[in-house]
């Protein structure tokens, strides 16, 4: 069952769902982000259902200045503001009626995929990670995309941040450009069939823009060095092919996590996740979950029928 379950991250409303897998107590939570400019509606809601399906509530929200959630300007992709957000999800996660404070789980998408690393790291409490073709080392992925496309595409989009921060300290409205864009475009993806890959799977409140000013904090983020610290077990799961984050990367920071890591390999592109493999992709986290965290969800259901 889905219910609104909004909540605060640093005085701003996020809108988040929350599916219910049950009426006893004791649940574990899959807190659920979604990839770099998207929004809940956009493909997530069939992951949150199977999860819920199989016995795991799930909280799927949007990042501030994103789709449902409150925050000015629109369409601002911070990485700090992500990672608050990510916080204060955690933290009202742990309160829903039901659900066991010890058994959160952070689900991320590409770079929330990237995000679930870092607050898994500093969380000791969290019971297990889930990263979905995660962006765990954007320097690599810039790599990726300079050999794909040369460096005019990405020296104008360097521009566009530049007046978009300058602008923003002369309180002028944003500099947008496109989240996904044709191959040669001043766009943060440009894949070839990745524009076209992100409005099919788009919902409603999706908008293919962002503030420029993101490029200027993305290109040197590398959450996969926080593999090292992992505290739980975690899935990571990779595109062999795709073209938009960088998959050796994905398979490095598993081989550094500690030997607590499992890795899944799919035969897709970046958003195939969203796509052709969102089925299997779906099937091996409730796998992985009944593996890492089942234990204390079947335990717990036991003791309630008991009772």
């Amino acid at each position: 069952m889905r219910s609104d379950s909004d909540f605060i991250s640093d005085g701003t409303r996020c809108a988040a769902w929350h599916y219910a897998s049950g009426d006893g107590d004791g649940r574990p939570c899959v807190v659920m982000g979604h990839a770099f400019g998207y929004t809940r509606d956009s493909g997530l809601e069939p992951y949150a259902e199977q999860l819920a399906a199989a016995g795991y509530d799930a909280l799927l929200f949007d990042f501030r200045h994103l789709g449902a959630s409150e925050g000015q300007p629109r369409q601002l992709v911070s990485v700090k503001r992500q990672l608050d957000d990510y916080r204060a999800a955690v933290a009202h996660a742990r309160g829903l009626p039901g659900v066991d404070p010890e058994q959160i789980v952070l689900w991320g998408m590409s770079m929330a995929g990237g995000h679930v690393l870092t607050i898994a790291a500093e969380d000791p409490r969290i019971a297990a990670v889930i990263s979905v073709f995660g962006a765990v080392d954007m320097v690599a992925a810039t790599l990726m995309s300079l050999r794909s496309a040369g460096p005019v595409p990405m020296t104008r989009l360097s521009a566009a941040a530049v007046r978009d921060v300058a602008g923003a300290l002369r309180g002028k409205p944003p500099v947008y450009v496109p989240i996904a864009g044709p191959p040669g475009s001043v766009a943060f993806v440009t894949a070839p069939g990745a524009a076209e890959a992100m409005e099919a799977a788009a919902g409603p409140t999706w908008r293919n823009e962002v503030c420029a000013r993101a490029a200027l904090e993305l290109g040197m983020q590398r959450p996969g060095r926080h593999a090292k610290d992992l505290p739980c077990p975690t899935l990571f799961q990779v595109a062999d092919f795709d073209q938009t984050v960088s998959s050796p990367a994905i398979v490095k920071a598993a081989s550094a996590a500690t030997g607590r890591a499992r890795v899944r390999r799919y035969p897709c592109d970046h958003l195939d996740a969203v796509g052709g493999q969102r089925a299997a992709i779906a099937a091996h986290q409730v796998e992985f979950l009944d593996s890492a965290v089942g234990g204390v969800r079947q335990t717990t259901s036991h003791v309630a029928a008991q009772s």
